[in-house]
């Protein structure tokens, strides 16, 4: 009787072992697609931040810089394509990207203008793009480690096996580093 109990036991824990690993991985899968919505919502409500201060921007430098009304209308139209896009990461991630390079422009502008860099306004306004600049940076690390460990989790033995029963796909990161980060500058002192 006592054999027959022992054996019944190991069966049941050979059984039972398969299924516990399997639970405990698909809820690590499930614990990090959660912290990657949350960390996602996290950059998305700075990247809103932006779009709330980039019209304020425009506007104050519209009154200084009138001719550069083709700068102007650019960073506005990436500004509401962003604003818009809800779509997938990558897709985001490009806009942002062009947003950014957009915004510099922006700045480079402002350069030719002593007197919109001394407005109280602007520098207000710049200070606050800067600041949120930051927490957009930071919000993406975030985000960005979040998508690491779930890829991680679903590509690494033995975890990937739940990952694949259950259909977990990998996730896409949000821009590293924009292009013209990457990009060697032009530097021409001819001009």
């Amino acid at each position: 009787m006592n054999i027959l109990l022992l054996v019944l036991i190991i069966c049941a824990g050979i059984l039972l072992l398969p299924a516990f690993f399997i639970i405990v991985q698909y809820n690590a899968l499930i614990a990090l697609k959660n912290y990657i919505r949350e960390s996602w919502s996290n950059v998305d409500t700075e990247l809103k931040r932006r779009y709330e201060l980039i019209p304020n921007l425009v506007a104050t430098v519209k009154g200084y810089a009138t001719h550069e009304r083709e700068t102007l209308e650019r960073v506005t139209e990436l500004r509401n394509r962003c604003a818009a896009n809800n779509g997938a990461v990558a897709d985001q991630s490009r806009d942002e990207m062009q947003l950014v390079d957009a915004l510099k422009q922006l700045l480079v502008v402002v350069e030719n203008y002593p007197q919109l860099k001394a407005d109280e306004n602007f520098l207000e306004l710049q200070k606050e793009l800067v600041n949120t600049e930051d927490r957009i940076q930071a919000a993406r690390r975030f985000y960005n480690g979040n998508v690491r460990d779930y890829r991680n989790k679903c590509e690494t033995f033995p975890s990937n096996l739940v990952a694949q029963l259950f259909g977990f796909k990998p996730e896409g990161n949000f821009f590293s580093v924009p292009p013209s980060v990457q990009e060697v500058p032009n530097v021409d002192f001819a001009s």
